[in-house]
């Protein structure tokens, strides 16, 4: 039998984890394109930008079997346990980072962390959506996932002050501090395995087994998967290469480095507010509308980055681009946790992060090739349009979700 809801006290509790949590992967995320240009002029590694996009690809490459693996384990096991080894894990390769001698090794800390992270978001969206209020479950999840933003605001906040007096890798130290949250996680978060509301498992669609993947198939939901995994693709493309690339094309442009870290800072700020400000609209009932709106702001925001403008405007088109990105990507991971029912919430979105993570492999790679091929200047610009189109028409034509399942909620068990 389900328990009763959760209380506004649980709800904040797990609330403020999660957006710690996503603050910690949102530093991961933005460190590499922070670091970039300094790494590109550190001669003992001989780094070119074609290494700069294996960086960002390695780093991704482990992230779909940590989706999928935390996914499947936090439904059939609970929360607690994937959420804790994931994050020691992370702490682990952040540190290492920050100390190994070469290029080989860095490459390889990289892809080491990259399982972890990718084992973090769908642990924690899920986490957040079982304890949310079903009526602000879009603004719960939005306000978590802007940790990933303010996670890369301190990012680009820290080498503005420190790459000019240090070498790069010592911003690699910070993601260490994550070690220290993990027996806060084991303390807070209970044990509970995710259970079916009684309506939803009365239901026919979902059988409880362990075959979690199955069921994501079931009549009513194999389209929606597959669309969900697109839009996710494209999501995490535009939201990968804009995080590691874009200070690399301001400095392109003819910023120089710590005026290109503004953009960045700006970008982040963008995703923060306009992600609150965006969830709060779809919880009125416009999720699929507002998330295409954002798809389609990214595509704008590139393109006039990409002109000649006077500066505020282009540090209010890079706070756009921030929504179009990373806002657009969180929205998509709330209208996948609402989509489907509790049990099967967690996987559902291992899946869809797992399989979109093959964006985030391709999105820093694409740029690379892009501004290599491509001789004109604001080509790097140019490249996040067509993607952020085709990710608006993937998000229109999403079929509407089972009004059985749409509306149930799970409750996360709080040892606090």
């Amino acid at each position: 039998m389900a328990d009763p809801a959760p209380t506004a006290r649980r709800s904040h509790i797990v609330l403020l984890l999660g957006f710690i949590v996503m603050l910690v992967d949102g530093y991961d995320l933005f460190v590499l394109g922070t670091v970039g240009p300094s790494l590109l002029a550190y001669q003992p590694w001989g780094a070119t930008p074609a290494t700069l996009g294996l960086l960002g690809s390695v780093t991704a490459l482990g992230m779909p079997f940590g989706a999928i693996a935390a996914g499947w384990a936090s439904d059939v096991w609970g929360r607690r346990v994937p959420l804790a080894v994931c994050l020691g894990w992370i702490s682990l390769w952040m540190l290492l980072s920050a100390f190994v001698p070469t290029l080989g090794l860095f490459v390889a800390t990289r892809a080491a962390t990259g399982i972890g992270l990718g084992a973090l978001v769908p642990v924690v969206v899920a986490l957040v959506a079982d304890a949310a209020p079903p009526r602000r479950r879009s603004l719960f999840v939005g306000i978590t996932l802007t940790g990933i933003a303010f996670g890369g605001f301190a990012t680009a906040l820290l080498g503005r002050a420190l790459l000019p007096h240090l070498q790069f890798q010592r911003l690699f130290l910070v993601g260490g501090v994550s070690l220290l949250i993990v027996p806060l996680v084991w303390w807070l978060v209970g044990r509970k395995v995710p259970q079916p509301d009684p309506e939803a498992a009365a239901a026919p669609v979902f059988t409880q087994n362990k075959n979690k993947a199955g069921q994501l198939f079931q009549p009513g939901y194999g389209m929606a998967t597959v669309l969900f995994w697109f839009a996710t693709f494209i999501g995490l493309l535009l939201s990968y290469g804009a995080s590691n690339w874009l200070p690399t094309l301001m400095v392109n442009a003819g910023y120089d480095l710590s005026s290109a870290l503004e953009f960045t800072m700006t970008y982040t700020l963008g995703a923060i507010v306009g992600t609150v400000v965006v969830t709060l609209i779809a919880d009125r009932g416009f999720l699929k509308p507002t998330t295409v709106g954002c798809f389609l702001l990214a595509a704008v925001a590139m393109l006039v980055l990409s002109t000649p403008q006077p500066r505020w405007l282009l540090l209010a088109m890079s706070a756009l681009a921030g929504l179009g990105t990373l806002g657009t990507q969180n929205l998509i991971n709330g209208y996948v946790a609402q989509f489907y029912p509790p049990q099967l919430r967690s996987t559902a979105l291992g899946f869809s992060l797992g399989i979109g993570r093959l964006g985030a492999i391709a999105g820093p790679s694409y740029l690379a090739a892009v501004t290599i091929l491509i001789t004109v200047p604001d080509a790097g610009f140019y490249a996040f349009i067509v993607p952020a189109v085709i990710g608006a028409l993937t998000i229109a034509i999403l079929p509407a979700p089972s009004r059985v399942h749409a509306t149930t909620t799970n409750p996360v068990e709080v040892s606090a």
